[in-house]
Parts: C-alpha cells; structure tokens; sequence
C-alpha cells in the first residue's frame, strides 16, 4: 500500500523527493494552510518502500497507508 504525504503537515522539505527510488513524489501547487510548500506522492507509482517516511524530518507528515482524504493531489 502506498505512503500518503499529509498536505497541511508536510513543510516543504522535499528530503522524500531525492530519496525516492522510484521518483513519485512531485511538489504541490502553491501553498498549504501552513503556508509553505508541499509534496505529493503518486500512489500508482509509490512502491511502498518507506524510504521518505524514514527521511523525513517533520513528525507526521508522512504516513504509511494510502489516505487520499489527507493528501491533495493536484
């Protein structure tokens, strides 16, 4: 089951983007309501590896089930 990033968590980081093995997280359009910027992560591409959870450095922004009520996907 894919990763979800949680949108109004995540702070714009992008550790997860160059860790990614398999390149599908992809940065958000604008703003979340923290106002800064934001990731996404395709689940048809997401392999499942965990790999941004571990890297990620802002508690919760990543979880590791596939929740696309908590993450826009654009």
């Amino acid at each position: 089951m894919p990763h979800t990033i949680v949108t109004d968590v995540c702070e714009g980081v992008a550790d997860c983007v160059d860790a990614c093995p398999v390149a599908c997280i992809h940065e958000g359009p604008g703003k979340n309501v923290k106002g800064t910027d934001w990731y996404w992560i395709d689940f048809s591409t997401c392999i499942d590896c965990g790999i941004c959870l571990q890297v990620c450095p802002v508690e919760k922004a990543i979880i590791p089930e596939e929740r696309p009520d908590l993450q826009k996907t654009p």
